[in-house]
């Protein structure tokens, strides 16, 4: 008789735990709370019928290069990805933009004469080496590493605050804008330490592989893993949210891709208060406050890369966005922040009926903020695309309070499961095996942590298949 898995949660992370288990023979059934499958990776219509919105997630630079969605026929199960002519648009305050091509001479031509070298010099062993970088960075902290020379010159440069990197390799404002850019997806203060390792993986990225879009919205990706789990045999139940452990029926092993919070509220009479302890010093970090536009037109960009771009990053100068990362650090809204921007509809036109444009947005704020920062957002765009708001037809707004209530894995507005930092990633406080027998958790609170790249889910079902000598 087949060895029977429960996997909770429908997420990226929850879906390959279930794909990895199911590989490997088990009899899997997700769990879902929601009607919808796909966690914070799914779409809905939000605003108007016919129109598609990405619920969460929207750009995903890490899925081309995670070993477990490469080891996947996704494209079997529908899924086509879209890339644009430019891979992130920076605009400035003087009417221009900086941007990231798939090139890296390319990009380096768009910086301060100064920098060309600088950057081609910084970017390129990581962005040759990238899937080398990624498969061992995905395997933290596991070691020894098999590339060490590889990781060593990553490290190198990953342990500096993104302000200081940026300083210490870039003379002009355009490269150190750029930067601080990708920086700030680290949701960490950008003066502290190990600040600069999303950013530098996030610039390679682009250059390795592109930031694509799936055609048709975020749901597709969830849409093809679901599909292929029920080639494996899979089963998934939806509108079922589990508020205690012990009303699953029997199993083998159990992987719940929750954050340690909700485990603590599913067992909290089974956990050893050791591991309670753990849990409820286990930090969150700051939420988002997140915007989808209706707009009757693109939007009215100044500077050309900004059309030709899905993604745009909105803050101007490095100094601008230090501030406001650090402002929501110290548990401030920025008044000018820093705003991340995706354009689908530009260039996959099954997102709208073909008259009318969505525009997907959000910045950070404090955890749990309930501070509207709707016109803020807005005037950061205005500031460089004029006419932007009169172009608003509708818009459909998510405070922190409400991503958590739609996704609770979302405490806060944390859409990185937990608090960044060089610790968290080097020495988690929290992992895949809990004191529970053959309860293992999943979610982006455990390693390799945040992103659309399935990897937490994949170790930890691979920790499962160990526990049961599979």
């Amino acid at each position: 008789m087949s060895q029977t898995a429960i996997v909770i949660g429908s997420g990226p992370n929850g879906l390959a735990a279930a794909i990895c288990l199911a590989k490997a023979g088990l009899e899997v059934s997700i769990y879902e709370k929601n009607a919808v499958i796909g966690g914070a990776c799914r779409s809905e219509e939000l605003i108007k019928k016919g129109i598609i919105n990405d619920v969460g997630s929207a750009v995903h630079p890490m899925v081309a290069a995670s070993p477990f969605f490469k080891s996947l026929p996704l494209s079997d199960y529908g899924l086509k990805w879209i890339h644009s002519p430019v891979v992130v648009a920076h605009p400035l305050d003087d009417g221009t933009a900086v941007a990231i091509y798939k090139s890296i001479e390319e990009t380096a031509s768009n910086l301060d004469v100064i920098d060309n070298k600088s950057y081609q010099k910084l970017m390129e062993p990581l962005a040759n080496n990238f899937q080398i970088l990624i498969e061992e960075i995905m395997q933290v902290p596991s070691i020894p590493w098999r590339h060490p020379f590889i990781m060593m010159n990553f490290g190198l440069n990953a342990l500096f605050s993104a302000r200081g990197l940026a300083e210490m390799k870039f003379k002009g404002n355009r490269a150190r804008a750029l930067f601080a850019g990708m920086g700030a997806h680290s949701i960490m203060n950008m003066n502290k330490a190990a600040s600069s390792a999303s950013g530098l993986m996030l610039a390679a990225s682009a250059h390795a592989n592109g930031w694509p879009i799936p055609e048709g919205g975020a749901q597709k990706i969830s849409n093809a893993l679901i599909a292929y789990f029920k080639t494996l045999g899979g089963k998934i139940i939806t509108g079922t949210e589990i508020a205690n452990l012990a009303d699953l029926p029997d199993n083998d092993v159990l992987l719940a891709d929750v954050t340690p919070v909700q485990l603590l509220k599913m067992a909290a009479s089974e956990l050893p208060d050791n591991y309670i302890s753990k849990v409820k010093k286990y930090k969150y970090g700051p939420g988002v406050f997140k915007i989808d536009w209706l707009v009757n037109n693109p939007v009215p960009w100044t500077a050309g890369e900004c059309c030709n771009a899905i993604t745009v990053h909105i803050g101007g100068s490095m100094e601008e966005i230090v501030m406001a990362e650090n402002e929501v650090h110290s548990g401030k809204e920025p008044a000018k922040p820093f705003v991340f921007i995706a354009q689908p509809s530009l260039f996959d036109p099954t997102r709208t009926d073909g008259n009318q444009h969505v525009v997907w947005g959000y910045c950070h704020v404090p955890s749990n903020s309930n501070i509207d920062m709707t016109e803020r957002i807005e005037s950061q765009i205005e500031r460089f695309a004029p006419g932007f708001k009169e172009s608003i037809i509708a818009r459909h707004i998510m405070s922190p309070v409400d991503l958590e209530k739609d996704n609770p894995n979302l405490v806060g507005g944390d859409i990185s499961g937990g608090s960044q930092s060089f610790k968290k990633l080097i020495l988690p406080s929290i992992s895949y095996k809990t004191p529970l027998d053959n309860v293992f958790l999943c979610s982006s609170s455990t390693p390799p942590s945040a992103g659309v790249h399935g990897m937490c889910g994949y170790r930890a079902a691979l920790a499962a298949l160990k526990s049961l000598n599979k």
